[in-house]
């Protein structure tokens, strides 16, 4: 009867005991929820409050707030079920729990990455596009790549990483040889964005082509031709050239040379050649034009004509001048001599003249 009993006693607080905690294990799950729950709305509300006074609006908004507050309620209920002893399996040698969580994690710092790059580029101005678009996919790359690691490390295969980073580097060698040239291209892309010598739009001569820029990607750079061809330069090749931006300053200087005959009066010249350069709307006032004898030509008195214009204007004010300084030399009658030659015989030249 004794013995009976004290099966039974032991039985009763057992069941008490079982029962202990399993409360206990409730409760605990439900604080982490709460906590998870309170911890996502007071993110939320601080980074939504945030977006209206920030300039960094394109990470900064209500999506990312959204994205934030989906990954932390998530997360906590994750953590829930594995007090409860619901996660407690083991894959791979890490539990469910740590697997579910780290692929929460890389999951939502992809979508944060994608959404902020995309709000990014929606948010830029038109003519800003291509340059925020190189940004944005590094800052994209940037962030997948460190949720990618943080990831592992939260599934508990750190201790692993090393082995594979240790294989992982002689494969990249191996493949270091055979993609030498790409690698340099994308080095050379990342610092021709952070150095910025041009822009799509800009008129370059680059390379030996000459052109407006077509497009920059991460491994090469495309360049339209003044004749019509699309040519394709490796930003190695691109970044190791001389560019010459020819619209990369607001104001450039348009050099001319005017020959005139050596009987005509110089100084006559120089003040129709400034009366013309005066009455051209795109011929700016400063810097002042300077006409000037440039030097004493084999054929000809050389007046060098310098005039500012603006970049965009450039080739038109240029043909313009040739133009009107010509057509004003020969309205006020001042020659403008072709190349003339006196050729000397050894012997004299005999002419035959032959009558009727």
């Amino acid at each position: 009867m004794n013995l009976s009993a004290s099966i039974f006693e032991q039985g009763v607080l057992g069941e008490k005991l079982f029962l202990t905690l399993t409360i206990g294990l409730v409760i605990k799950a439900f604080l982490i929820v709460l906590i998870g729950f309170l911890l996502a709305k007071g993110v939320k509300r601080y980074l939504i409050n945030l977006s209206r006074t920030t300039k960094y609006v394109w990470i900064v908004n209500e999506d990312t707030a959204s994205t934030l507050h989906n990954l932390i309620l998530i997360v906590s209920i994750v953590y829930a079920f594995e007090a409860l002893g619901l996660l407690s399996y083991e894959i791979a040698g890490t539990s469910l729990s740590n697997l579910l969580t780290a692929f929460l994690v890389f999951y939502f710092s992809y979508l944060l990455a994608k959404k902020s790059k995309d709000y990014w580029i929606m948010r830029t101005p038109q003519e800003r596009i291509p340059e925020i678009q190189l940004k944005a996919k590094i800052f994209y790359y940037l962030l997948v790549t460190l949720a990618f690691f943080i990831a592992l490390n939260i599934a508990g295969f750190t201790g692993r990483l090393t082995t594979l980073l240790a294989a992982a580097g002689i494969t990249g060698i191996v493949l270091g040889f055979a993609s030498q040239t790409v690698v340099s291209n994308f080095i050379s892309g990342i610092f021709m964005y952070f150095d910025k010598p041009l822009k799509i739009g800009d008129p370059v001569e680059v390379a030996g082509y000459s052109g407006i820029v077509h497009d920059i990607k991460i491994l090469s750079t495309r360049i339209r031709t003044w004749d019509g061809l699309l040519v394709r330069i490796p930003n190695e090749k691109l970044f190791n050239s001389d560019i010459k931006n020819l619209q990369k300053y607001p104001a450039r200087r348009v050099d001319v040379i005017i020959g005139i005959a050596y009987k005509e009066d110089a100084q006559r010249a120089i003040d129709v050649i400034k009366g013309v350069l005066d009455e051209m709307p795109y011929v700016l006032v400063e810097p002042e034009p300077a006409v000037f004898v440039n030097n004493l030509g084999d054929n000809s008195v050389n007046i060098a004509v310098r005039a500012w214009a603006p970049s965009e204007k450039w080739f038109n004010v240029r043909t313009q001048i040739v133009q009107k300084i010509k057509e004003a030399l020969d309205r006020e009658g001042i020659e403008i001599p072709f190349p003339q030659r006196v050729n000397w015989f050894a012997e004299e030249l005999k002419v035959k003249v032959e009558k009727g």
